[in-house]
C-alpha cells in the first residue's frame, strides 16, 4: 500500500462513544445476523468478538485500541483487511454483503450517526423493499464525517430515547420511527404508502404507534399521508391495492365498506374480503398479480362462487386497474351499488 493511501487509512475520526464503537464489547447484545456465523470460542478475545458483533467491519479508531499500527498496516497489506472508507475497515476481502454497508455507513459518519428510515426499518425486519442506499440519521448540529457512496446522511432537531433502539447493532431508530421517516424521505406517495402499509401487515409496527411519532414531530413530511394509510391499514386494509380502492370510494362520495370482513365458505373455512358493503351486500376484491398464479386463481374463482350463491354482488378489479382506469372502477361500483339498492 502506498504511502498516500496509508496516510487514508490512519485518518481517524475525532470523538468517540462506548460499547461497540470503542471496541469495548462482549457476546451480549450481537445482532441475529451475526448469531448465524460461527460463535467464537470462549478463549476469543475482545478482538474476535468486536467483529463478530459488527459483521466484520471496524473502524480505525477501535482497530487502534486492540493492534498496533504495524499491525493494522500488515493486515491490509496481506490482504486479510481490505479499507472500505477513510477510516473503516473489513476484516476479509470478499464481497460486502447488505448488513456491513450498514455498519460501514455508521462507523463512517461519526459516534452520533444512527440507521434511519427505509435501511432502519429493513434491520428491524422490514421485508420487500430492496434499496442498496443506506439511509443515516444525525442529529441537526453535528457535523459529519465524509460518507462512503451510496449512503444519505438526513439530519433532525428531535430524536427522543423513546425513538432509538437501546440495543441495536447498529444503532438504529426504532420501528415507527423508523417507519414514519421513510415514509417521509419515500420517493413518491406511492411508495410512502406501500411502506406504512407493509410495516402493519408484517407486525413491525401496530395500533397507535405511527400516531404517536407523527404527534412529536411537527415539520414532518406527508404526515397526513402516513395517517390516513396508518388508519386504514390498522382498520383492515391489507394492501396497496386496497388502500386505492377505499381513496377513490372516498373521492367518489360512496358509502366506506368494511375492510376484511370475515365469512367462511361452503367448506368451513374463514374467508376475508377485501372490501364489503354490507347493508347492500356487494363485495369488491383487488387482485394483484398473485392472483394469477392459477392456484390463487381456482382458490378466488371458489370464494366467488361461494359469494354469489349466498346472494352477493361480487365485483374484481386488478390493481393497475384503480390506478390507470380510476373512472371506470367507480362507474360499475356505483352502477352495482344502485342495483343493490343504494339510493346515494
Amino acid at each position: 500500500m502506498g504511502a498516500g493511501s496509508f496516510q487514508d487509512l490512519f485518518f481517524v475520526h475525532r470523538g468517540r462513544r462506548t460499547g461497540a464503537r470503542s471496541g469495548k464489547v462482549g457476546a451480549v447484545g450481537a445482532s441475529w445476523a451475526a448469531l448465524r456465523r460461527a460463535v467464537p470460542g470462549d478463549d476469543a478475545d475482545e478482538l474476535t468478538w468486536l467483529l463478530f458483533r459488527q459483521e466484520d467491519v471496524i473502524s480505525l479508531v477501535q482497530a487502534q485500541e486492540h493492534l498496533t499500527r504495524k499491525a493494522i498496516r500488515h493486515r491490509v497489506a496481506t490482504g486479510r483487511w481490505r479499507q472500505v472508507h477513510r477510516a473503516v475497515l473489513v476484516a476479509h476481502s470478499g464481497p460486502i454483503a447488505a448488513a456491513q454497508l450498514r455498519w460501514i455507513a455508521v462507523l463512517a459518519a461519526g459516534p452520533t450517526a444512527l440507521l434511519g428510515g427505509l435501511t432502519a426499518a429493513q434491520a428491524g425486519g422490514l421485508r420487500g423493499f430492496p434499496d442498496r442506499v443506506v439511509h443515516l440519521l444525525l442529529p441537526a448540529a453535528v457535523r459529519r464525517a465524509p460518507l462512503p457512496t451510496g449512503v444519505r446522511a438526513h439530519r433532525t432537531s428531535h430524536l427522543p430515547d423513546r425513538d432509538v433502539v437501546p440495543l441495536g447493532q447498529p444503532p438504529r431508530t426504532a420501528a415507527a420511527r423508523s417507519i414514519v421517516d421513510a415514509a417521509q424521505w419515500a420517493l413518491n406517495d406511492a411508495q410512502a404508502r406501500a411502506v406504512v402499509a407493509a410495516a402493519f401487515q408484517q407486525r413491525l409496527v401496530g395500533g397507535d404507534d405511527l400516531q404517536e411519532v407523527v404527534d412529536r414531530m411537527p415539520r414532518l413530511r406527508r404526515r397526513r399521508l402516513i395517517l390516513t394509510t396508518a388508519t386504514d391499514v390498522a382498520g383492515g386494509a391489507h394492501s396497496l391495492g386496497e388502500l386505492d380502492l377505499l381513496s377513490l370510494i372516498r373521492r367518489a362520495g360512496l358509502p366506506e365498506p368494511t375492510r376484511q370482513k370475515v365469512r367462511r365458505d361452503a367448506a368451513g373455512r374463514r374467508r376475508y374480503l377485501d372490501a364489503y358493503f354490507e347493508e347492500w351486500r356487494v363485495h369488491v376484491e383487488v387482485d394483484g398479480g398473485q392472483h394469477l398464479d392459477p392456484a390463487h386463481a381456482w382458490a378466488d374463482m371458489r370464494r366467488q362462487n361461494d359469494l354469489w350463491a349466498e346472494g352477493d354482488r361480487v365485483l374484481r378489479f386488478p390493481s393497475w386497474a384503480l390506478r390507470t382506469h380510476p373512472e371506470t372502477v367507480m362507474t360499475q361500483l356505483r352502477a352495482a351499488l344502485h342495483a343493490a339498492g343504494w339510493r346515494g
